[in-house]
């Protein structure tokens, strides 16, 4: 592993004093400290759990805890990538979160469920580290790549301890993942309502991972109303990780954006974990899914066909619904508009109906009141 690269990224130009502990490496820079741990978590299929910890509070000022990222590296469950363990990790520390790579269980190791098992033992001592790490226990992010891919969207659809945000790069999602484990299984299907907000990209030419894995994610995800991200290239190998030169030579061919992603995602993660500010994280820019369909109670953001369909909800918006209509002239457009409206979020429909917002607000905190059944 390069903890030289690493350093160079946080302490150009500076003298650094590595001190090693153990399986710890602690790299000290006046009193900033970062240190570096790998975890042996099955010592009889050799997997690990690599720790970039960064610190918090001194010359950080206002960060006391950071949000974090997990790293699963493809390699088709032969081998866990190097190209997609450490040069992914290292633009998210960059950018401020903790970073974790997991090596989980390839080859005659990876029969299934092992490589989930090792993924949950891994959240597990993360979340159960938080402090001690100064990390957020509910904004960990994991991020896949093809077969780590597909174990990543195994986490976001099937795990015990789910992500709070996932990345799938160039995924094995579908059925495509028996072509590198037998007994590996589809994911897709098992999208739910509990799959937490998710950025996908790939690209349109990959001859190893079909796009159909992205783009039948994606529908699962639309279908379960869940917020999701996606980005596919236009022409570009598999396997790209990050898409820098040291990874993939200039000459291949592979469209200029590529490596946008990067940025994209860790853009994303901003409007979904929050940003770092004065009193910590700031508010997510958006929630977890589209609408509130799925939350306790009705709100605006429920869609008119949700809160139409209970009764004390009926009963409320009725009357407003009703005049929209008129307004709009949806009345008289017959079942089509009216159906159109219907698949709306309460909120947007009363947009079309220029309400104030401060009717909004005293429509949102009645609804506020009525059971989601």
């Amino acid at each position: 592993m390069c903890y030289n690269r690493y350093m160079r990224l946080f302490c150009s130009g500076a003298e650094s004093r590595y001190h090693y502990r153990g399986k710890e490496m602690y790299v000290e820079e006046g009193k900033s400290i970062m240190r570096v741990e790998t975890i042996t978590l099955n010592e009889t299929r050799n997997v690990t759990l690599t720790a970039y910890i960064q610190e918090t509070g001194g010359e950080f000022r206002y960060v006391t805890k950071r949000p974090a990222v997990l790293v699963l590296p493809g390699g088709g469950y032969e081998y866990c990538s190097e190209r997609e363990a450490d040069p992914v990790a290292l633009p998210y520390l960059k950018a401020g979160y903790q970073a974790f790579i997991l090596r989980y269980s390839v080859k005659a190791d990876a029969v299934w469920p092992n490589p989930l098992s090792d993924y949950e033992q891994a959240m597990e001592m993360i979340r159960g580290k938080a402090e001690e790490w100064k990390l957020y226990p509910d904004k960990i992010a994991v991020i896949g790549f093809s077969a780590g891919g597909h174990l990543a969207a195994a986490a976001a659809t099937m795990a015990k301890n789910r992500p709070n945000a996932a990345i799938l790069g160039y995924a094995v999602a579908g059925n495509d993942v028996k072509c590198c484990n037998q007994s590996a299984p589809d994911t897709i299907p098992e999208v739910d309502k509990d799959t937490c907000p998710c950025f996908l990209f790939a690209t349109r030419t990959d001859n190893v991972v079909p796009i159909m894995n992205s783009i039948g994610f994606m529908e699962a995800l639309a279908k379960a109303d869940i917020s999701f991200e996606s980005h596919i290239y236009s022409y570009g190998p598999h396997g790209f990780s990050t898409g820098d030169p040291s990874i993939q030579p200039k000459d291949t061919q592979m469209s200029e954006r590529v490596p946008h992603w990067v940025e994209d995602s860790i853009g994303w993660l901003k409007e979904v974990f929050g940003e770092f500010g004065a009193d910590g994280l700031t508010e997510p820019a958006y929630k977890a899914h589209v609408t509130d369909d799925c939350e306790a109670f009705l709100s605006v953001d429920c869609t008119m066909a949700r809160i139409m369909g209970n009764p004390e909800g009926a009963r409320i918006v009725g009357e407003v619904f009703a005049e929209i209509q008129r307004k709009t002239g949806a009345d008289r457009m017959g079942d089509a508009m009216q159906d159109f409206l219907r698949k709306m979020k309460l909120r947007d429909v009363l947009g079309f109906g220029e309400a104030p917002e401060e009717y909004v607000c005293a429509l949102n905190e009645q609804l506020s009141k009525v059971p989601n059944i």
